[in-house]
């Protein structure tokens, strides 16, 4: 007999990895006050418009999270994704001043919620589709949350 567990505990096990990713930190892979949230919350309008190295700024990466998120959201419930512009969001986002920077954070935390709200209704799910974009929702944004980190190194203070 083959084992199973209940779409609920998977979706508890996600949003408990979802919540180390941006919120708080339970040990499960980051350090004491490194979550994304955590991390995003000590850097300025200023820092946050910085390219590194000819590449994007955090203020673009924050962009780009918040525009997966959204988009994964419209993948997990197979809306229409013809008009997905990956190369447009890093292109739109330059120098921020304090104002958009704000935006741009409460706007990802906006889409955020938005995502564990999914969690909260996993008993609608139906298997692999649902599962597979949660988790890519932890991966991406954890790859991101270490490209912001390892850009900090080299941030001017």
């Amino acid at each position: 007999m083959p084992n199973s567990i209940a779409i609920s505990e998977v979706a508890a096990g996600f949003r408990y990895a979802m919540t180390e990713t941006f919120e708080s930190v339970f040990g499960i892979y980051l350090d004491t006050g490194t979550s994304l949230f955590e991390t995003l919350a000590g850097i300025s309008a200023a820092q946050a418009s910085q390219p590194m190295g000819g590449c994007a700024s955090i203020a673009a990466h924050v962009a780009h999270m918040r525009y997966y998120l959204e988009v994964l959201e419209d993948r997990l419930l197979r809306r229409d994704l013809s008009s997905v512009d990956w190369a447009r969001v890093w292109q739109e986002v330059g120098a921020v001043d304090e104002a958009q920077w704000q935006a741009l954070l409460a706007d990802l935390r906006a889409q955020y919620q938005r995502a564990l709200r999914q969690l909260e209704e996993a008993d609608t799910w139906e298997g692999a589709h649902e599962l597979s974009c949660m988790l890519a929702i932890i991966a991406h944004s954890a790859y991101h949350l270490g490209e912001i980190r390892q850009m900090l190194c080299h941030l001017e203070r």
